[in-house]
């Protein structure tokens, strides 16, 4: 017959499921420390020997690292999803903007879908919470933080449609636009008129996710990401004609 006994679950075994979970659910993420043996042994209601078994088993599966003199870190599990010729290969041609916002703009579209259908309400207080750091940021002209937190406002979207390989993908692919191999972002936020338009744009958003109102939501995303991209198209054109202009003005001054 198959059936084996049931043995009793180790102290150990039971933290290491925990600590998988919340890397997989996206709550621990890459970089983020964990609290010091003696106050995570306390929260998990086990001894320190257990502890040290179970995150020495979750070091050898490449999970966490430890950092000397720092602490206990969850590890880079992202890895690099792009070798870095494929990184280069989209640094040199635009046409890799573009591709990239039409995957954002399906895979965005359907999470906040998700999101606002099954997201729990403390999902969608996190969304809202959010928002209000990024208005914040807009009343105070703070460019910088504000693009910050569009990032943050999405990547909670993703978060709240509680699909795990969705949400470390998209990661990923924020990885690449913070190294600044998709760097349309800085160009956005740049200008006061356009940062007008994207704050509305995300207080859409986040109105139909807090409306419970799905397809609203899915419509809301997508016509943000065509905003971005026509924008970034825009941007494009701008610089070509500039430099054309440039190209015009020195062959006439070299005429004489």
């Amino acid at each position: 017959m198959p059936f084996q006994p049931i043995q009793p679950e180790k102290r150990a075994d039971a933290v290491i499921r925990q600590i998988e979970l919340l890397i997989l659910r996206g709550i621990l993420r890459p970089g983020e420390r964990l609290p010091a043996e003696r106050d995570l042994a306390e929260r998990m209601a086990v001894s320190r020997p257990s502890l040290r078994d179970a995150l020495a088993a979750l070091q050898d599966r490449g999970l966490l690292e430890p950092r000397a003199g720092s602490g206990v870190y969850v590890a880079d599990v992202l890895g690099d999803a792009f070798s870095p010729a494929l990184v280069a290969l989209f640094q040199r041609h635009e046409e890799a903007v573009f591709d990239y916002l039409s995957f954002r703009r399906d895979l965005e579209g359907q999470a906040a879908e998700r999101a606002a259908r099954d997201g729990l309400p403390a999902d969608l207080a996190l969304v809202n919470t959010i928002m209000q750091k990024m208005q914040r940021a807009h009343d105070d002209e703070d460019p910088a933080e504000e693009a910050r937190l569009d990032a943050e406002f999405h990547m909670a979207i993703l978060e709240a449609s509680h699909n795990t390989v969705l949400l470390h993908m998209m990661r990923s692919m924020f990885a690449l636009l913070r190294q600044g191999v998709f760097d349309n972002r800085a160009i956005l936020f740049a200008h006061s008129a356009t940062r007008e338009s994207l704050l509305a744009q995300h207080a859409a958003i986040n109105t139909a996710l807090q409306e419970r109102a799905p397809a609203q939501a899915r419509a809301a995303v997508e016509d943000h990401l065509d905003f971005v991209r026509a924008a970034y198209q825009a941007h494009l054109a701008a610089e070509r004609h500039a430099e054309i202009a440039r190209m015009r003005l020195h062959q006439e001054q070299q005429r004489g």
